[in-house]
């Protein structure tokens, strides 16, 4: 590998694109042995992260997302649907914990709360927590106000992904910016909630793009506790249902730069696991995954059936990691 490598494990603000492509693009097998080796170091191998997510408002969002059949500028079929109710939201998580999930993460298709919602949303959080499980939003951006308030609530997790790199990000979004993702995930911090951010690969991007976007995170003042990787799931009627598909082992190339580049982060398997094979997540796992969504749907798209995941984690030796 190349001689200029970082210490195995080492925790760094200061990545450059040239290191870190130079990671993406090494020999496949050195890349994953450097990936599973820092792996070990921080995480038990052989146990993943049980997570549902639920979406509890679908539908109508104001943002162009490209990728998103909830955006209401694409003609996906989709309809839009009004806040679920506090007591529904909690039984599903019930359910969820019954399953053995121990984070519960709550999505809403919202350019930003509206402070209306904000009471019902906290009494989510706390409901949730109340159960015994990590809570995680979604709900698009937030002022520190907002912030504030879930960090009152004891929201562990805050997910808001940068989707891509910056230079790509206006290909696939206009009607916010990079910079404005990136104001939320202060805010988020600020107020003590922990970061799950991460991408979407398969939009089209270049593979610098795929580096860019993990270098972005991993020079954040403080890594992300979770970093979800999304493959695309192209959506008829969004501008991305064509978009070619990423070949599998560049997928696996981006958990192992994710895992290197952020060592001590949960690194998750999120949408797109349905067109995985079993092999390819088992690679995906072997170069740093420890996390993955259960159930099976995520928000609107589809996911392997948890008796699918039970089968898999059988052949490979895998176990959920209890919280």
């Amino acid at each position: 590998m190349n001689s200029a490598r970082p210490l195995y494990g080492d925790i760094r603000q200061n990545w450059t694109k040239e290191e870190a492509l130079a990671l993406y693009e090494a020999p496949f097998n050195d890349l994953l042995f450097q990936a599973q080796t820092i792996h070990r170091r921080n995480f038990d191998p052989n146990k993943v992260q049980l997570s549902r997510l639920l979406s509890i408002k679908t539908g109508g969002c104001p943002e162009d997302c490209g990728y998103c059949s909830q955006s209401s500028h694409h003609e996906s079929g989709l309809k839009a649907s009004r806040l679920m109710e506090v007591e529904r939201v909690l039984a599903e998580a019930r359910k969820a914990r019954d399953a053995g999930a121990t984070r519960y993460c709550m999505g809403a298709a919202w350019r930003s709360p509206k402070d209306r919602d904000m009471d019902a949303v906290v009494a989510m959080v706390e409901g949730v927590k109340a159960l015994g499980m990590e809570t995680c939003m979604t709900l698009g951006m937030l002022d520190g106000a907002q912030a504030a308030r879930l960090g009152e609530a004891g929201l562990d997790y805050f997910n808001h992904n940068i989707d891509t790199s910056e230079r790509h990000y206006g290909n696939i979004i206009s009607t916010h910016s990079f910079a404005d993702r990136l104001q939320t995930l202060a805010h988020v911090r600020e107020c003590g909630i922990k970061v799950c951010c991460g991408g979407i690969v398969g939009m089209g991007e270049e593979a610098g793009d795929r580096v860019d976007m993990l270098v972005t995170l991993a020079n954040l003042p403080e890594h992300p506790e979770s970093v979800p990787i999304n493959m695309l799931i192209p959506i008829a009627g969004t501008p991305l249902a064509q978009a070619d598909p990423i070949e599998p082992i560049d997928f696996v190339r981006t958990i192992a730069l994710a895992r290197i580049l952020m060592p001590k982060s949960f690194v998750r398997l999120s949408a797109g696991r349905s067109a995985m094979t079993d092999e390819m997540q088992a690679l995906c796992f072997f170069a740093g995954a420890n996390s993955i969504f259960v159930g099976d749907t995520l928000l609107t798209a589809g996911n392997p059936g948890e008796d699918h995941d039970a089968a898999l984690f059988r052949r490979l030796g895998i176990e959920a990691l209890e919280i």
